[in-house]
């Protein structure tokens, strides 16, 4: 099967989209298919993997939901587009976010292959789907088969577009996590306890929350630690490094970008995972790595976070913005290396649900389900044309004139 991944956004850069791209397009290799991702780059295309098709190179960051999405709004890429659909003769081309400006709009413009979208985002009211409904709705029509990525993100799009939606959700990569001879991060594997944020400093991520939280727990547990980890700007950073300044607060560590390969010891080094976001989350990707790697989870209890973790379970959901629950939820399992052991068997056996290879599948399964429907269609319509030439070609014998007999002399 000849596979087009679309992804809306800037493929150099993290994000949970980008990651999910790539990791279904591995395994749809694995399993035999050719998969070639189409995406706009701000990496120069030796920087880029062998699959990835760079169809521009000119990125607008744009403000939106608490974050800022890097997409590519070229006209430039129109013509080329459809220069690519008609080279690469794809079976699926499956879009990401299919409704967001301008590629996903400009590959369904020009598809005729089954199309698939998966729509990735949450919000409780979305006022571009409202503004742009009819528009919009012309779009969506074009799509085959409609995936999202958990009921929350189901709730987003159906609330405009009613329709059919299959839940696929988010994977993880089990073994990746799991691995049991992972090391530990050695600068902090000292024996004091390890508190872990993974993520973007963007404010819907709700940092600042843990970082005040933090306080309390330093002061019912002295010895804590706070490891950062994530992709962020400076700017970004220098408030929150303020705030550790101003507050003395001793052992709060701003580690940054680590290389994929790295962050599961991260994972390992940690006795708890806080994952404090304040909304505008369909899913829980951070959530999914710690509970694969054993660690206990605190988690804001919204609703993209409730699909993946049970309160008392794999972890704790915690009202979010909520500083003095936050802290006491944290401190508790700092304080509980038993509950901890429990929760991070929980979350072990709870992943298990979600390994790549099973979502791969599922979505796979999809595809082929879609190009059924699509030959069956095809082949009804063949049927129907031939009985109308049959049709058409008795009423014309019937219509005929027919030749009269000569009178003999």
């Amino acid at each position: 099967m000849k596979i087009a991944q679309v992804s809306p956004y800037d493929i150099a850069y993290a994000g949970g989209v980008q990651e999910h791209i790539r990791h279904l397009s591995e395994h749809f290799r694995l399993m035999g298919h050719q998969v070639q991702i189409l995406a706009a780059s701000s990496a120069d295309e030796d920087e880029l993997q062998d699959n990835i098709i760079k169809v521009s190179d000119t990125i607008l960051p744009i403000p939106f939901s608490g974050s800022i999405v890097r997409i590519s709004i070229s006209p430039r890429v129109y013509w080329r587009i459809k220069r690519i659909l008609e080279e690469g003769q794809f079976d699926i081309i499956h879009l990401h976010e299919p409704i967001v400006p301008l590629l996903p709009l400009v590959v369904l413009r020009h598809a005729k292959a089954v199309t698939v979208g998966t729509f990735h985002a949450y919000r409780d009211t979305h006022a571009a789907y409202e503004w742009g409904k009819p528009a919009i709705q012309h779009f969506i029509d074009r799509l085959d088969g409609k995936i999202v990525v958990s009921e929350a993100a189901r709730s987003t799009v159906a609330r405009y577009f009613p329709g059919e939606y299959v839940v696929i959700p988010n994977g993880v990569e089990v073994e990746r996590f799991a691995d049991p001879t992972l090391a530990p991060i050695e600068a902090f594997d000292d024996g004091r306890p390890n508190v872990l944020f993974v993520g973007r400093l963007e404010k819907r991520k709700g940092f600042k929350y843990l970082l005040e939280a933090f306080r309390f727990v330093k002061a019912a547990v002295p010895k804590a630690r706070l490891l950062v980890v994530g992709q962020y700007e400076e700017e970004e950073l220098e408030p929150f490094e303020w705030y550790v300044r101003h507050h003395e607060l001793e052992g709060v560590h701003f580690i940054g970008y680590v290389p994929g390969e790295e962050l599961p010891r991260y994972y390992r080094t940690a006795d708890v995972c806080c994952v404090p976001s304040t909304g505008f989350e369909s899913f829980g990707i951070v959530l999914l790595e710690a509970m694969a790697s054993g660690t206990p989870v605190v988690a804001s209890s919204i609703p993209g976070y409730r699909e993946v973790l049970t309160d008392g379970r794999e972890g704790r959901l915690v009202t979010p913005a909520d500083v003095d629950e936050l802290a006491s939820a944290v401190i508790a399992l700092l304080n509980d290396p038993d509950m901890r052991r429990q929760m991070g068997q929980a979350g072990q056996a709870t992943a298990q649900r979600y390994r790549w290879e099973t979502i791969a599948q599922r979505v796979l399964d999809l595809y082929e389900r879609l190009l059924a429907e699509r030959q069956r269609r095809v082949r009804e319509g063949e049927s129907a044309e031939r009985s109308w030439r049959e049709l058409a070609s008795k009423v014309s014998s019937l219509l005929e004139p027919k030749a009269e007999g000569g009178r003999g002399a």
